[in-house]
């Protein structure tokens, strides 16, 4: 393994970072079951051995999060979507045989799953271990090499995360990088065989743009709207108290918080009561928060 822990990246530096990517991927395009298992075994690995220095660091860059809310929603999650990829990647691997169209008889038609060659990821802030991983796991099990550009919001765990990445993964397998806004848009800019963006709209359009340039195909997951639709035949107290927990997770930093809730008329006044009840039992400190009003 490489032992290397890089720093932030700079502009320059990424295409060569690509590039050993790109060989590494030329000298493998079709990498075996055991392979692919082999590499998501060393995200399970990674994160059983590091998720209390993981939580740590977001904690650190959020300047509070609770490390059981860290091992919740980021940690365990990430090492089941690794441990499901690693039990079915071989079935996923296999060819699909099917009949074709009737002017086609006898023919047969076989869709064979083959890797793109080297994967994208940009990460955000809110969820940047889960959002990093979840992709990672994805591009790994379909064969492909990985490149990850961190967010410049979250440095400690971005270091972090580049230091037990290049520990655990060789530097031809996946490479982490770090930087600023510059760095972020070069990184967008170069000619991915497939790119991954999590983030504002506003981005993901940037993102976009310079990924066309390439004609490489992009999968963007963006921050929208979600609205909470209240029944008449609803009990108020139970909905508010879902609702609230889902906006109030991470400090309603989740692309699918509800942002509004469309309630019958009339029972405005008791899902506010409710909703505030409900804040004050999951938060019985928040009250001593200076900010809270």
């Amino acid at each position: 393994m490489d032992s290397g822990q890089p720093s932030n990246q700079t502009e320059s530096s990424l295409n060569a970072d690509f590039q050993r990517l790109t060989r590494a991927f030329a000298n493998e395009r079709m990498p075996d079951a055991a392979s692919r298992r082999a590499r998501l075994k060393k995200i399970s690995l990674l994160l059983r051995e590091n998720g209390a220095v993981l939580a740590a660091a977001i904690a650190a860059d959020f300047s509070h999060r609770s490390s059981h809310e860290t091992q919740l929603l980021e940690i365990f999650p990430a090492m089941s979507a690794a441990k499901h990829a690693h039990q079915h990647v071989q079935s996923w691997m296999r060819a699909k045989k099917s009949w074709a169209s009737l002017w086609f008889l006898p023919a047969r038609n076989e869709l064979r799953p083959q890797p793109l060659g080297v994967v994208g990821i940009i990460v955000p802030w809110n969820y940047p271990v889960l959002l990093a991983i979840g992709p990672m796991v994805a591009a790994i099990a379909a064969g492909n090499r990985v490149m990850v550009k961190m967010s410049e919001t979250t440095p400690q765990t971005g270091a972090l995360f580049a230091e037990l990445v290049h520990r655990y993964f060789n530097r031809d397998e996946v490479i982490v990088v770090n930087g600023e806004a510059a760095v972020a848009a070069a990184f967008s800019a170069l000619p991915f065989d497939h790119l991954l963006f999590t983030g504002s709209t506003t981005i993901g359009k940037i993102v976009m743009q310079a990924a066309a340039k390439n004609l490489t195909p992009v999968t963007l997951e963006l921050g929208g709207k979600s609205p909470a639709i209240v029944g008449t035949d609803a009990s108020i107290k139970d909905a508010a108290e879902k609702i609230m927990f889902g906006k109030c997770l991470n400090a309603g930093q989740t692309c699918i918080a509800p942002d509004y809730v469309l309630l019958p008329r009339g029972s405005e006044s008791a899902f506010i009561a409710a909703a505030k009840a409900t804040v004050t039992r999951q938060y019985p400190a928040l009250a001593d928060n200076a900010d809270y009003t």
